[in-house]
C-alpha cells in the first residue's frame, strides 16, 4: 500500500533530494532491512551481508520472532538499525583514549550498547534515560550486554550540572520529529506536522544546553535524530556551535556507503544507504567549562563490602564489591570514584555488575551477573539446555531434573549463559528474573533456529 506523505513534508523535503526524490519516495515504499549487531561475548562468522560502517553488524534475510531466541536473550546481539551503527564508526576513528560517557537519551539501549563495546576498554559510561518505564528496559538491556563498566541513571538532562566538567564524551541521539521513520512506523507520518517539527528543535536545543555544562572543554558530542529537515539537523548543528562554541570534526567515510555528507553533519537516507533516515554528526566543545567539582564525602557513601559469596567467581583481585540495601554489585577499582560520584549525584538505577540479592541468610544470585563478561566459568557447575528447555527456563517454568551437585547452577544454551538454577537434586528454583521472563505462548511450531546457529556461524 503506497504511503500517502503530508503535503507540508514533501514541501521541505524534496527541496534537499532535488532530482533523486521520486528513487526516494520508492525506497519508503520498500522493506526496511532487518539489522543486527554482534556481542562480543562470542565470535561468529554469519553467512550474512555485513554493515558496511560496522564490523559487527549484519542484515538478516527476514524478520524473526526475535523474543523466541535465547541467544537474544543472551546478550549475544542487539536488533539495531544499521544506519545508527555508524555511531561506533566515529568513536573508533576518534575517541581511542579512555573516557567517561554519557548516553543521554538512551533507551532501549541499541546506542549504549554499541558505545560500551566501542569504547576503550577502561572507559566508563553512564547510560540516561528520562522516562522511568523506559529506564528500567534500558537497565535489562545493558545487564544482558554484560558489561561492567557502566551506570544507567533516570534522571532530566539538566540533572546533570550536578557534575561539571565530568565528561569527556556526550551522546544525544535527540528526541525528534520520526520523519526517518516513516518507512518503519507508519503511525509517524499521521504524527507529523510543521508545528511538531518546531518543538522538537526548540527541544532539542534545551537538551544539548541543560547538559552543556557536564561537558568537558575540548570534550565531545555526538548529536543524531532520525529526521531528514534541516531545522533539526544543520540548523541546530549550527547553533551549538554558534551559542554554545563548538567545531564539528570530520568524519573518514568511503563513497561506496551512499552516506550524505554536509557542512554540519552525515545523512542516510535509505535509497542511498541500507538503512533508516538518519543524521549524526560529531562535535568538539571549544568554549569554556565550569571547573570540574570533587566530593570526597561521595566515596563515603559507597558501601564497600566483603564477598564470600562470589568472589571466588570474579576474574581478578582487583574488583570491588559494594552493597546497595540487600544488592550486591562489584565493579574495577578504577572506576570507584567515578561510581561513587554517580551514586552521590544521581541514585542510579545499577551500576557495575549487578551479583545478587541477600534475602535472609540466604544468597540468590542476578541473572546480571550470569550474563556479565566478567564471571569465572572455570569456578562454575553448569548445566547445557536445549531450545525447548532454554524456552523454558525464559518463561521462568521448572526444568527437569539436573545431574550435578545441589545448590547453584549456571544454565547455559549454545554455551552461553542464561542465568541460575537452584539445583534441590530431585527439582530445581528457577532463578532468572520475573520481569524478564517470556510472556508469549509457545508451541514447537514457533520454535525456529536463531539467525546465530548455523553449520559455519558459532565459534565461540
Amino acid at each position: 500500500m503506497p504511503l500517502t506523505l503530508p503535503f507540508q513534508f514533501i514541501e521541505r523535503t524534496q527541496p534537499l533530494l532535488k532530482e533523486e526524490w521520486n528513487v526516494f519516495v520508492e525506497a519508503l515504499q520498500s522493506t526496511s532491512p532487518i539489522s543486527i549487531r554482534l556481542n562480543d561475548k562470542l565470535t561468529p562468522t554469519l553467512q550474512y551481508e555485513q554493515v558496511a560502517w560496522c564490523e559487527s553488524g549484519y542484515y538478516l534475510p527476514k524478520r524473526i520472532v526475535f523474543t523466541l531466541d535465547p541467544l537474544f536473550h543472551a546478550g549475544a546481539y542487539y536488533v539495531q538499525e544499521a544506519s545508527s551503527q555508524f555511531l561506533g564508526h566515529i568513536v573508533k576513528q576518534h575517541i581511542k583514549q579512555p573516557v567517561t560517557a554519557l548516553d543521554l537519551c538512551a533507551a532501549p539501549g541499541g546506542k549504549s550498547t554499541h558505545l560500551s563495546n566501542s569504547l576503550h576498554p577502561d572507559s566508563f559510561l553512564v547510560s540516561n534515560e528520562i522516562i522511568h518505564s523506559r529506564a528500567t528496559v534500558l537497565v535489562e538491556n545493558m545487564q544482558k550486554w554484560g558489561n561492567s563498566n557502566v551506570a544507567v541513571t533516570n534522571r532530566q538532562p539538566s540533572d546533570f550540572q550536578k557534575t561539571p566538567s565530568l565528561f569527556d564524551l556526550i551522546v544525544i541521539d535527540a528526541p525528534c520529529s520520526g520523519e526517518g521513520m516513516f518507512r518503519k512506523d507508519i503511525a509517524a507520518i499521521d504524527e507529523w506536522s510543521v508545528a511538531n517539527v518546531a518543538q522538537c528543535t526548540i527541544r532539542q536545543r534545551n537538551i544539548v544546553s541543560d547538559v552543556w555544562n557536564a561537558l568537558k572543554e575540548d570534550g565531545w558530542l555526538v548529536y543524531s535524530t532520525c529526521t531528514y529537515n534541516q531545522s533539526e539537523n544543520e540548523e541546530n548543528v549550527r547553533w551549538i556551535m554558534d551559542e554554545l562554541g563548538a567545531e564539528k570534526i570530520d568524519i573518514d567515510i568511503d563513497e561506496t556507503w551512499g552516506i550524505t555528507p554536509s557542512e554540519e553533519g552525515y545523512r542516510f537516507f535509505p535509497h542511498k544507504t541500507r538503512g533508516e533516515g538518519f543524521f549524526i554528526t560529531l562535535l568538539r566543545k571549544t568554549s569554556k567549562a565550569p571547573k570540574a567539582k570533587k566530593n570526597n564525602r561521595s566515596l563515603n557513601e559507597l558501601t564497600l563490602v566483603k564477598n564470600d559469596q562470589t568472589k571466588h567467581i570474579l576474574p581478578v583481585s582487583q574488583w570491588k564489591t559494594a552493597k546497595q540495601g540487600e544488592y550486591l554489585f562489584t565493579f574495577h577499582e578504577q572506576h570507584q570514584e567515578t561510581i561513587a560520584q554517580i551514586i552521590h549525584a544521581y541514585h542510579p538505577l545499577y551500576a557495575g555488575t549487578l551479583i545478587g540479592e541477600i534475602k535472609g541468610k540466604d544468597f540468590v544470585p542476578h541473572a546480571a551477573f550470569a550474563l556479565s563478561k566478567i564471571l569465572d566459568r572455570s569456578a562454575t557447575q553448569e548445566v547445557e539446555v536445549d531450545i525447548n528447555n532454554a524456552i523454558r527456563f525464559l518463561q521462568r517454568e521448572s526444568l527437569p531434573p539436573v545431574i550435578g551437585d545441589k545448590g547453584l547452577m549456571l544454565v547455559t544454551y549454545q554455551h552461553l549463559p542464561l542465568g541460575w538454577i537452584k539445583n534441590l537434586g530431585s527439582r530445581s528454583n528457577n532463578l532468572y528474573p520475573a520481569p524478564w521472563r517470556i510472556r508469549m505462548k509457545t508451541d514447537a511450531t514457533t520454535l525456529f533456529e536463531s539467525p546465530l546457529i548455523t553449520p559455519t556461524s558459532f565459534n565461540s
